[in-house]
């Protein structure tokens, strides 16, 4: 008896129907083959599904079992059809009725019960879009599927559990969406005010949040760089509805998503070491995966010693921070994932480190100097809009400012302040689908920045004095439509523009 219970498959972001078809034969030597361009995990279903049924005090059918997953012209991998398999030759044995407009995900043990499976949330959204109704999910992925609402996630723990509610024995009843709270905003690991000094560097950190800029600090070994990139997300705001469903959609497609977990609704921090693959950090792998750029999207990407990192990986780096996506071509696969992420990068001005230290004498050359620092490419450093040195404090000022502490502005208060300007923002791009100022293109540039006589005179004298290129000329408009938005003004005024050339691409030399 030919038996099909509908699945998914995941190509990167892109969700499609798969028929998984169990044929029962009462003709033929028993078996049990599984067709469809399967891999070898999906390969490997017959094994786990074989002992799960067995494990659960049912009888395994001693027949011929073909199963097909359709279409065979596309690639099916993971464990997720453990389920759709199994009750498709439940249906045989116990003889119930697959319920219409349902979708089945999920990974059995060998003791009959299910596993977090990653793609709940894929599936949600694929069955919202579809006109699918019912989703029968492992139960510590069923949240996840929840948050999508209109659909019935039914919450599976067994294999006998789900013969129950299709027999009508006992129900299932549907799982209600839990929606996590617990970091509405964004973790971060210190407090501004546990910043001391720095006040020019925590300044271009506030403009850097507000207005999604690219940002990288250059100064000497403990100066305080990679401290204030870990307090970062304590000022950026939460992620909006659109955005966060972007984000939860790449957690789900690479199984990021804990057990129990829902919707992301806080910005990402990923802080990968310098010695990441190429894969690790912009994605692929013989079945493309999302790196560490795309599960940064719509959060950060902080790069710490980022002279010390191949330049391999900076280079690949240009795309996604041009255009905010990336594209992986394999021979089998090509697969696009968002990559619109806040590159924050620190650096050391030498090898040595103390080339702008004002005490510290440093003991590289020049001609090492040059090369440590041409480790990064000019088209890089063009591509970020905000340049800023990072001096060390001085210990008696540092003293000072530890007594002072207390008076110092907290994250939450800076965060307030970057959440009316992200308002601003949200509400002048409102029909242009962008989300903040760095996003803007030069279309954009000339709607939304028109500038003030005086202003474009002090743009392009800046511009011919330092030889600025057309991107970073784009680059300190962006910056200071950002802190026109900062001080709730509708003009881009002189001393916004001034404060925006400071932030300008510069060499770091000796002090």
């Amino acid at each position: 008896m030919l038996i099909k219970v509908p699945s998914i498959a995941n190509l990167g972001l892109e969700t499609i129907k798969v028929d998984v078809e169990v044929n029962v034969a009462s003709r033929g030597l028993p078996g049990f083959d599984i067709v469809g361009l399967a891999d070898k995990a999906v390969a490997e279903s017959k094994d786990r599904v074989r002992t799960a049924i067995l494990s659960s005090e049912i009888d395994f059918p001693q027949k011929k079992i073909t199963v097909n997953m359709a279409p065979a012209d596309i690639p099916k991998e993971g464990s997720m059809y453990d389920l759709p398999i199994a009750v498709g030759i439940l249906s045989n044995v116990i003889n119930f009725t697959i319920p219409e407009k349902s979708l089945f995900l999920g990974e059995l043990s060998l003791d009959g019960s299910l596993r977090h499976t990653k793609g709940a949330f894929l599936m949600a959204l694929f069955a919202k879009e579809f006109g699918f109704e019912n989703l029968f999910v492992p139960k510590d992925s069923a949240n996840e599927a929840a948050c999508i609402k209109g659909l019935k996630v039914f919450p599976i723990e067994s294999l006998v559990q789900i013969c129950e509610h299709m027999t009508g024995q006992k129900d299932i009843k549907p799982v209600v969406y839990r929606k996590s709270e617990e970091y509405f905003y964004s973790k971060a690991e210190f407090d501004m005010k546990e910043v001391l000094g720095q006040e020019q560097a925590k300044r271009a950190m506030e403009i850097a949040a507000a207005g999604g800029h690219n940002i990288i600090m250059v100064g000497s070994p403990g100066s305080g760089k990679t401290m204030l990139a870990r307090a970062l997300p304590g000022i950026l705001p939460p992620l909006n509805e659109v955005e966060s469903l972007e984000v939860t959609k790449i957690f789900s497609a690479s199984g990021d998503i804990p057990p129990g977990g829902s919707l992301i609704t806080q910005r990402q921090f990923r802080s990968p070491h310098h010695t990441a693959s190429l894969a690790g950090l912009v994605g692929g792998g013989s079945k493309p995966q999302p790196g560490e750029i795309s599960l940064a999207h719509r959060g950060v990407l902080f790069l710490d010693e980022f002279n010390e990192f191949p330049r391999s990986i900076m280079e690949a780096m240009r795309q996604p921070l041009e255009d905010g996506y990336l594209t992986i071509s394999r021979a089998k696969q090509r697969v696009i994932y968002p990559a619109d992420f806040m590159l924050v990068a620190s650096a050391n001005p030498c090898p040595c480190g103390y080339a702008m230290h004002p005490k510290k004498a440093c003991t590289c050359s020049q001609n090492q100097i040059a090369k440590y620092q041409k480790r990064i490419s000019g088209p890089i450093l063009d591509r970020i809009d905000l340049h800023i040195g990072v001096m060390p404090v001085d210990i008696e000022e540092f003293k000072g400012n530890q007594q002072a502490s207390q008076f110092l502005e907290p994250s939450d208060k800076i965060r307030d302040r970057v959440a009316s300007a992200r308002k601003l923002q949200q509400a002048r791009f409102a029909d242009e689908g962008i989300h903040c100022n760095s996003q803007m293109k030069n279309s954009d540039i000339k709607k939304y920045c028109k500038l003030l006589p005086e202003v474009e005179q002090i743009l392009r004298q800046a511009s011919l004095k330092f030889n600025l290129s057309a991107r970073s000329y784009m680059k300190v408009i962006k910056v200071a439509r950002t802190i026109s938005d900062l001080d709730n003004s509708k003009e881009i005024m002189a001393n916004h523009m001034a404060e925006a050339l400071q932030y300008k691409p510069r060499t770091y030399e000796s002090a």
